[in-house]
């Protein structure tokens, strides 16, 4: 009998709470979340993500590997005002364009021989001192977030999308489509790192995940080419689809490399 008066007692914090309602249907009833709450915390994620990415590891290997970790940006920069002084005399001008000009008319093995030099080229109706600053801050975030090689990989890469993609262009001509150019623009110079410039930038961008680097540097360069269409808006716009393409392959890289590790990892253990 005794034990028949017990069990009532060890039932009894089984059957529920008052009321009657279980324990799940009280947390299942909290109010949602405020909208504005959840994008304001996206935000500050998103912005604190990129703020690592794009400063704070670039200035960590700063200071792990000094300044000889600046080398291509020195270079870049020493290399424009270089030839910019040059370019101001009359010989060293006709030198300049026999050694890095660049024009759309020109037989392709030459211009891919004067590629690599007319990056430090600077284009003659841009003012060379307001680009400087550009041209080392891309080149010093992307060889300290991704070396040296990648670097100079992704920066010729772009402007060599540019030079070639321009001579298609030249081939289909003027029409309806507005793809093509004229013949005229064959014989136009085409120097200058911005494309290089643009291209660093936005890889940057999507390979840390960086929308308002994006939209600061490619998504500009977007908006000036369609608000101003010319040879080197459009190398621009090539540039920067060139780089999203090497960004999202590398993610994609990064992606197979990481879900490969756990197999790897396991193998000696079976």
């Amino acid at each position: 009998m005794s034990m028949l008066r017990l069990r009532p007692e060890v039932e009894r914090p089984h059957e529920g709470r008052a009321g009657g309602e279980p324990r799940a249907d009280r947390t299942a009833t909290k109010p949602p979340a405020n909208p504005l709450r959840r994008a304001a915390a996206f935000a500050g994620r998103t912005l604190r993500g990129e703020w690592h990415g794009i400063v704070v590891d670039p200035v960590r290997q700063l200071v792990r590997r000094g300044p000889a970790a600046l080398l291509l940006a020195v270079v870049a920069c020493v290399g424009v005002i270089f030839f910019h002084g040059i370019a101001q005399h009359p010989v060293g001008a006709v030198a300049v364009r026999l050694l890095g000009g660049v024009q759309g008319d020109l037989p392709l093995w030459l211009a891919l021989l004067r590629t690599p030099v007319s990056l430090y080229v600077p284009a003659l109706d841009l003012p060379v001192w307001a680009g400087i600053t550009q041209l080392f801050l891309a080149f010093a975030l992307a060889e300290l977030a991704l070396g040296r090689r990648r670097t100079l990989l992704i920066a010729y890469a772009s402007t060599l999308a540019g030079t070639l993609t321009v001579r298609v262009m030249l081939a289909i001509g003027p029409g309806p489509w507005g793809l093509g150019l004229p013949p005229e623009a064959g014989q136009v110079l085409d120097t200058g790192p911005s494309a290089a410039v643009v291209g660093l930038f936005t890889y940057l961008s999507v390979v840390r995940r960086a929308p308002v680097v994006f939209t600061l540097t490619g998504g500009s360069m977007v908006w000036e080419s369609i608000a101003k269409p010319n040879l080197a808006g459009r190398e621009h716009l090539i540039a920067v689809a060139a780089a999203v393409v090497m960004g999202l392959l590398q993610l994609r890289a990064d992606r197979r490399r990481q879900a490969r590790r756990p197999g790897l990892a396991e193998a000696p253990a079976g």
